[in-house]
Formats: C-alpha cells, structure tokens, sequence
C-alpha cells in the first residue's frame, strides 16, 4: 500500500464543502438592500401614518382688504370700477405679516392657550410640541411651530387673502381662525384711526402755522401805522395830491386875477392881498408835495416798508384760507378714506380631518424606497464587477 497518498485522493476523502455561486451572493446582498431601503422604511410609515399620527383639521377662510373712495370714471371706467372699492395691497400685506407674528402668538396664547393646545398628549410625538427632542420649548421654538400652522396667502390679481389653520381638533382650528380674523379686523381699524389723526393733526398744525403768520403779520402792519402815523401810503398820496391839484388851480386863478388887477390898475389897493394870497397858495403847495414826496417824512418815503408789511399780511391771509381749506379737506378725506377687512369667507369648522394623506404619503414612501433601492443597487453591481 502506498504510504504517500496523492492530492487527488485526499480530495476524494476529505472533500471541501462547496462555496455559493457570484450570482447567489448578489442575490442576497440585494434582498438586504431592498429590506434596508423599501421595506422597512415602507413598514415605519404604514405603522406611523396608519396608527399613531394624529388627524389634522384645517380651518380656511377667505378676506380682503379694501378702501372705499369715490370714483371719477366715467361710462365703461365706472362700469369696471365695480362697487367703489379700491386694492389696498400695502395694508393687506400688514395685515398678513401681523397674523403671523410675534404679537398674534402672544395674543392667541393668552386667549385660547396656544401652547397648551399643541403641546396635548393626545397629539403624536411628532406633531406634538416642542416635538421628538423635548428640550427646546422656548417661545422662538413655539413661534416656528406656530408658523407651519398658520398660513396665509394672497392672490395679487383678486386681492383676495387665504386664512387657513391647521389644528388637532375641528373647533380649535375654528377658533383660532375666527380670533386671527377679528385680530386682523381690530389691527385695521387702529390703522384707520392712526391714518385719521395723522391726516387731521398735520391740517391742524399747518392752519396753527398760518395763524400766528397772519396774526404776527396784522401786528407788525398795525405797529407800523401807529409808530408812522400813516394808514395807507398809496390812498393818502393821492387824497393830497388831489388836494394839490386843488390848491393849483386856485393859484392859477389868484395870479391871473392878479395879472388882470396889475394890468387895468396899477396902484389898486387890492394888489397887495392878491401877492398874499398867491404866496399862501405857493406855500401850501410846496408843503403839500413835501408831504408826498419828502425823502425823511413823506409818504413816498414810507410806502416800501409799508407796502412790504402789507403784502406779507395779505401772504399770511392767503395761506390761512389755504390752510382751512386743507383742514376740511383732511377731515372730509379722513372721513371717507378707510379700510376695511370683508370677510368673504367665515371660517369652517372641519367636519374631517385633510391631513395627514395616510396612502398618499406610505405610497410616496415606497416610491422613494424603490428609487433608492435602485441606486444603491446599481452601485453595489458596479462595485462588484470591479473588483472582479
């Protein structure tokens, strides 16, 4: 018997047990994929949207927010411009960014508890506040959560604006809904009053304004005349320019009298009178003129400050009139001009839930599983056929 058995034999007696062919290694490897990948991702959102999240209700109401104002349009103008409303997008967009701010928070959770109403047990630990971590309960935290809760959105074209709410319970979605509304309605309603004392105490300090102009106006011409002893430059020159006029003709006549007397008799006694009487008219001539036309005293003289003080009264009176106008303006507009939020549509109290979509979201689910299990499958296969 040979004491050195071949490899050929030893084979034989002691055969190795057989590895699994390439294909059957695959093959596993890809169920483990598929399993990681779809179907327990597939199961956790069956258990999840199937069992434990909780219904959400969604509250939605509708609103705008308008200006009445009369309408100029005449004929197919008039007849587009509808009810005599007008957009009044800047307010509305106020009015949206106070529904979801810091303030509206604040005020919600003092009337219908808004923390204690999304922090309930008997919300999913998801949805429920401060969420899965449990450690952020801030208000920050609460405001980002009231955010995804509360939304509002605004069509440019109709200026209409959607309120919608979502909730854990129909009447809570409701409620807050309705208190958002009447928030939004309170806010515009303290924006009118704000526009209408704005409007008016502008008027009122321009009218305040040009009244101490005319009074201090009327003042200081009243000052000027008692200090000048004159009324009116311009009517006083002419009264005694009038008077001079007056006086000259008189002094015409005096010295052709005079002429005359001189002429027929010499020596008349009554010549001496007439040189008198033409001197005293001379006289009162050249007084009078030097009233007019003094450089120190005259009236001529004191016309430009006078003129000057006058034409800044008459200023001052034109601007008051002006003023009162603007003032009765301003109140007619402040009284006309307002803004008012229509409710177009009240909110709803949910009869059944909208959210979460169970089938929609675990089909969404497994689509996105199966993609990924074929990404991941294509790159183990090309994987594998590099190595080898």
């Amino acid at each position: 018997m040979d004491a050195n058995p071949s490899p050929t034999v030893l084979a034989r007696a002691h055969p190795q047990p057989a590895r699994p062919s390439r294909w059957r290694r695959l093959a596993r490897r890809f169920n483990t994929v598929f399993v990681l990948t779809v179907l327990l991702p597939t199961l956790a959102a069956v258990a999840y949207y199937g069992v434990i999240a909780s219904d959400v209700y969604i509250s939605e109401s509708r609103f705008v927010v308008r200006s009445p104002q009369r309408q100029n349009q005449t004929g197919l103008g008039a007849l587009l411009s509808g009810s005599g409303f007008s957009k009044a997008q800047d307010d509305t967009y106020a009015v949206h960014d106070f529904m979801q701010s810091r303030d509206a928070l604040r005020e919600l959770d003092g009337k219908l508890h808004f923390r204690q109403a999304y922090a309930s047990g008997a919300i999913d630990m998801v949805n429920r506040f401060p969420g899965l971590a449990g450690w952020d309960d801030s208000f920050e935290a609460l405001f980002r959560h009231y955010q995804k809760h509360v939304t509002v959105e605004f069509d440019p074209t109709s200026s209409i604006s959607v309120l919608r709410v979502r909730a854990y319970e129909p009447k809570q979605a409701n409620s807050i809904n309705e208190t958002l509304l009447e928030m939004g309605e309170v806010l515009v309603n303290n924006m009118n009053t704000r526009s209408r004392q704005d409007l008016i105490q502008s008027a009122e300090r321009e009218v305040k304004a040009a009244e101490d102009r005319a009074k201090a106006a009327a003042v200081a011409l009243s000052s000027y005349r008692s200090n000048r002893g004159v009324f009116d430059p311009e009517r006083q020159s002419t009264i005694q320019l009038q008077g001079v006029a007056r006086i000259r003709e008189e002094l015409l006549a005096a010295e052709a009298q005079l002429a005359q007397v001189r002429k027929v008799s010499p020596n008349n006694p009554q010549i001496g009178s007439l040189e008198s009487r033409v001197q005293g008219l001379r006289a009162a001539i050249t007084d009078e003129n030097a009233r007019v036309m003094g450089r120190d005293g005259g009236l001529s003289a004191k016309a430009p400050d006078y003129e000057r003080l006058a034409l800044e009264r008459t200023f001052a009176d034109r601007q008051l009139g002006a003023a009162l106008t603007s003032l009765d303006a301003a109140r007619n507009e402040a009284a006309r001009k307002q803004l008012y939020l229509e409710r177009l549509v009240q909110p709803n109290v949910p009869d059944m839930s909208v959210e979460p979509r169970r089938l929609r979201s675990i089909l969404t689910v497994l689509f996105a599983g199966l993609v990924l299990w074929g990404v991941v499958s294509l790159v183990l296969a090309s994987v594998r056929e590099h190595a080898n």
